[in-house]
């Protein structure tokens, strides 16, 4: 799971204000700050690793870019979170498919710990996620694994809260036709 990040948001602020002011150096805290929580991020709604890295990257550069209109609407770190998806969801459209060949997938060994009804559930319930759509994977896991309020995934997501709740509402809804109809092949 990924760590939440709590920083003063004063502190953003001076920093933000010495990078503007001519002391770019500074931009180089929020990216050691934050940089594996954005690539954490960006992992979650990109399959290859090099382009979730690449995402994460192109994210700080824009926002650095950018700096100068970050409006403190959100912790910085919300802020890079929200270009990181939009970059992601950019990437998405602009990719060819990614085919994997049957052979390279690793073969599930009898294990005794698989073979209780917990362990089964969960792979099951990770399988059947990995089966939605990054937006709706992504939306699942800043909700539930993150913990973020509505009102700030609405930020990173560009949607309306009440939107995002009903969204969520029918994922699960989803999930469950999903896992019944796994667990009926």
């Amino acid at each position: 799971m990924t760590e939440i990040i709590s920083i003063d948001v004063q502190s953003e602020r001076q920093r933000i204000g010495q990078i503007l002011d001519g002391k770019p150096e500074e931009y180089a805290w929020f990216v050691n700050t934050y940089s594996q929580h954005v690539l954490d991020f960006t992992s979650r709604m990109l399959p290859n690793a090099e382009d979730a890295r690449e995402v994460a990257q192109d994210a700080f550069v824009k926002a650095f870019r950018s700096l100068a209109s970050f409006g403190f609407h959100s912790s910085f770190c919300t802020w890079v979170c929200r270009i990181a998806y939009h970059e992601s969801l950019n990437r998405l459209k602009h990719q060819q498919p990614h085919y994997v060949d049957i052979a390279d997938i690793p073969a599930l060994e009898d294990d005794e710990e698989l073979s209780t009804g917990r362990e089964e559930r969960i792979i099951l319930m990770e399988e059947v996620i990995d089966d939605l759509p990054p937006d709706e994977r992504m939306l699942l896991h800043l909700y539930y694994y993150e913990d973020r309020p509505l009102r700030e995934i609405s930020y990173i997501m560009d949607a309306e809260p009440n939107a995002l709740a009903t969204r969520l509402h029918r994922i699960r809804k989803k999930l469950l036709q999903m896992i019944r109809q796994k667990e009926n092949e």
